[in-house]
């Protein structure tokens, strides 16, 4: 088994109430003259009260191009993504020379060399440290990228891993696309970065955080368009189905109880679940699918009131908070579980 050691969290600097982002969305999206109503009731209802974006709020409506918001991307990705590896690595005890393997996660740019490559070199990590750059797992990669690091430190259980997502939602903007699939985004979506350091089982008892027991992945083919991006001149369209959560309550249940079933448990053996806060149906959907009481989902409501849906980086956050501020008794199960494109859901089982 590997152990989570330290997670770091950070988000963009720059803070907006939901009602401004609208306000800035109305002017960039909708037709003049044209009727507000769908716009405001979508980002009323999306649960979230502020978010934290990477450019002051008058720059988006002048951004052009995905050129010019991919370059932002790899600019802005590389500065925040060594914030929070260095953090993560200092909350730990340890140092940059300590890093044997680097897992990036990222859907909101592309970079080549990739982003995790210009992290390593910012921070002096050694030069045969392994990369493992993951594009396309959305909001599924953060709970993906802790189960490939898992996966990778299983043969190798003396070295150190570092995941690091950072998702900047925020420069997929979409000017003059009144879809309501670019309003619900637009008003769901925020931008930040985690860094999760994981140890192997070699170096799992110098260390007090969870460890990870084992991960699940699953593909729902009969919604394999539902959740993605439409790529053209202006970059990254959104691609959002609102069937999403009937195919949550179809299908979450089972494979749950299945999961927990291999290693003897059952859902209500776990003392914390650790649920990505896509949106309030998502939520409301695994609530329904796995019969849990509200308080359950509790942390996950409260990031995304406060920041908003951050892609693969919204989990780990959760994940960061259960550990500071709602840590379950130690020895019983947890939960991560993420659902992104493919459709996909993503769940790593781990013991407190």
């Amino acid at each position: 088994m590997t152990r989570i050691a330290a997670v770091h969290g950070a988000l963009a600097p720059h803070r907006y109430a939901q009602a401004e982002i609208t306000d800035m969305v109305a002017r960039a999206c909708l037709p003049e003259g044209a009727d507000r109503g769908l716009l405001d009731r979508l980002h009323r209802n999306a649960g979230v009260r502020t978010r934290h974006m990477t450019l002051p709020l008058d720059r988006y409506e002048t951004l052009d191009g995905f050129g010019a918001a991919n370059d932002l991307f790899v600019t802005t990705a590389t500065d925040l993504g060594a914030r929070v590896v260095r953090e993560a690595l200092r909350a730990a005890g340890l140092s940059a020379a300590d890093v044997d393997l680097l897992v990036f996660t990222s859907v909101t740019g592309v970079a080549v060399p990739s982003v995790d490559a210009r992290v390593a070199g910012r921070l002096g990590l050694r030069p045969d440290v392994r990369r493992v750059p993951l594009f396309g797992l959305g909001c599924a990669g953060g709970a993906a990228g802790l189960a490939r690091t898992h996966d990778l430190l299983l043969g190798r259980p003396d070295q150190v891993g570092v995941l690091l997502s950072v998702e900047l939602c925020s420069l997929t903007f979409q000017r003059g696309d009144d879809s309501t699939a670019n309003l619900v985004a637009t008003g769901l979506f925020g931008d930040g970065a985690t860094a999760v350091v994981v140890t192997g089982a070699g170096r799992a008892g110098d260390f007090t955080g969870p460890v990870i027991v084992d991960a699940r992945s699953r593909l729902y083919p009969d919604a394999a368009d539902a959740l993605g991006w439409d790529i053209g001149d202006s970059g990254f369209k959104v691609v959002l189905d609102p069937g999403i959560p009937d195919v949550l309550r179809r299908h979450l249940a089972d494979d749950v109880e299945e999961f927990l079933a291999d290693h003897g448990l059952k859902a209500q053996d776990v003392t914390a679940w650790v649920c990505h806060p896509g949106g309030p149906r998502i939520l409301d959907a695994i609530a329904d699918a796995l019969t849990l009481p509200a308080e359950e989902l509790a942390l996950s409501r409260a990031h995304l009131a406060g920041t908003g849906n951050l892609s693969s980086s919204s989990l780990l956050h959760v994940l960061r908070d259960t550990l500071t501020d709602r840590r379950p008794p130690p020895g019983t199960p947890g939960l991560l579980l993420a659902v992104g494109p493919g459709l996909a859901c993503e769940s790593v089982l781990l013991r407190w």
